[in-house]
């Protein structure tokens, strides 16, 4: 069986970038595959540099479906009492989250990633971003990414 690759280049890509943290950097680029507003889905894809760059210190709230394209996803989980606990995905590997997750951080390996995340909510909440004490910051929703896509 032959797999079909992904080209990245037919996607508009938007720049995230962020290096207000002394603990990590905030540098990928993500675009929007589609999303269904009634549904509650909200599809994407996060493409990670080689370079340490991570998206934000978050936490799902909802089902998310993950799968590694190309590369590998290395996440260090937040435990509570400040252990961590690191993972590292593969291309070709899936991930069901089902949104009661540990908070926790994502960047690429040495060669970077394009990671595939699926977002399903029913009550249009996606994830938590927390700071540097582990508190929650800022709720992301549904209609929020969808207004920044649309506004990119």
């Amino acid at each position: 069986m032959t797999m079909a690759r992904l080209d990245p280049v037919q996607y508009h890509w938007v720049h995230v970038f962020d290096d207000s943290s002394p603990v990590y950097t905030v540098d990928h680029e993500q675009t929007v595959l589609g999303y269904d507003r009634d549904a509650g889905t909200f599809d994407m894809i996060l493409r990670f540099k080689g370079n340490g760059g991570h998206c934000n210190r978050h936490r799902h709230i909802t089902t998310t479906t993950i799968l590694v394209l190309e590369g590998e996803q290395h996440l260090t989980d937040l435990l509570p009492g400040g252990e961590t606990r690191q993972k590292v995905r593969r291309a070709g590997e899936h991930h069901l989250t089902t949104g009661d997750v540990h908070p926790h951080l994502e960047r690429a390996g040495d060669s970077g990633a394009l990671i595939f995340y699926g977002h399903h909510t029913t009550d249009g909440r996606m994830y938590e971003l927390l700071d540097d004490d582990m508190k929650v910051i800022h709720t992301v929703t549904l209609d929020e990414m969808i207004e920044t896509w649309e506004n990119a």
